[in-house]
């Protein structure tokens, strides 16, 4: 007993040769960096409600989106494929990178549901334009990435998607009534190789080194407005050249009022490069 003692107080007597404690630096500290991020399962979602989103450009003059819900189909194994939220090191002389990243999706269980209706009142003219359903959207992959713009103010991003959709119906009746639906299915859109074939992979259709995009408001002699863009591909960051995706459509369908349907046929593009975008909307 005396012997245990003598050891357990040996152990807390402070070493002679310990460095003292000091404070660290503002630069010491923001050099600090983690290594895990967030994880999340959004386990269950889903989400109904009449809010409404309204643009408008000039005075009388708007479009508005509304009634937005959401669902989500889960993974049978709780949490063993989540969303990821990370910060992480940007390239030499880059800010630092927000990346979410989606989950693989190997087994395409996670699947989304969702609808909204639209609208514009123009110039007197009042429409309401029906109802967008899209059913089984399936992320494989992919995700967004946000930064800091190199040269100017506003929002850097990137996005890569490879991604399948059940179908996406443009219902002008509302979106219950299927009647007078345009219907695109089996959507597919991810990047493919130099034949044209889809690879698995996710299509980076921007990249926050090797292409941005941007978000910003713009002031010019018309007035500000909002600015979304896409740069050139940059060599020092990237290969210089734009990333190839892929877009396939399984069949296109209009359902007449009478209840008939036309097969109007499938589609595909097979390789998509984004070399620039500039879109501003003006005031």
């Amino acid at each position: 007993m005396r012997r245990a003692c003598l050891l357990l107080a040996l152990s807390v007597v402070p070493s002679a040769h310990a460095a003292p404690l000091r404070p660290l630096s503002d630069a010491v500290l923001s050099s600090v960096r983690g290594g895990d991020g967030v994880s999340f399962d959004l386990s269950g979602f889903s989400m109904n409600g009449d809010v409404r989103i309204t643009y408008t450009p000039q005075p009388g003059r708007s479009a508005w989106i509304g009634n937005l819900s959401a669902a989500r189909s889960d993974n049978a194994v709780p949490f063993s494929d989540p969303y990821r939220l990370d910060i992480g090191n940007g390239p030499a002389g880059l800010a630092d990178i927000v990346s979410f990243a989606f989950p693989a999706n190997v087994d395409g269980e996670q699947r989304w549901q969702f609808a909204y209706d639209w609208g514009v009142d123009a110039d007197g003219i009042v429409r309401d334009g029906g109802s967008v359903v899209l059913t089984d959207v399936v992320h494989r992959g992919g995700g967004l990435q946000f930064s800091t713009p190199r040269l100017e103010d506003g929002v850097a991003f990137g996005l890569a998607l490879n991604m399948h959709v059940g179908e996406m119906a443009w219902r002008p009746n509302g979106r219950a009534a299927m009647g007078g639906q345009l219907a695109l299915q089996g959507i597919r859109l991810g990047a493919v190789d130099a034949d044209g074939n889809f690879t698995g992979a996710p299509w980076a259709i921007a990249d926050v080194a090797a292409q941005p995009a941007v978000v910003n408001a713009v002031a010019d002699a018309a007035g500000a407005h909002l600015h979304v863009g896409i740069g050139w591909p940059d060599r020092q960051y990237g290969s210089g050249s734009a990333a190839t995706g892929g877009l396939q459509i399984d069949r296109v369908t209009f359902t007449n009022p009478g209840g008939t349907t036309t097969d109007l046929g499938s589609s595909r593009i097979g390789a998509i490069q984004i070399q620039y975008l500039d879109v501003k909307f003006r005031p």
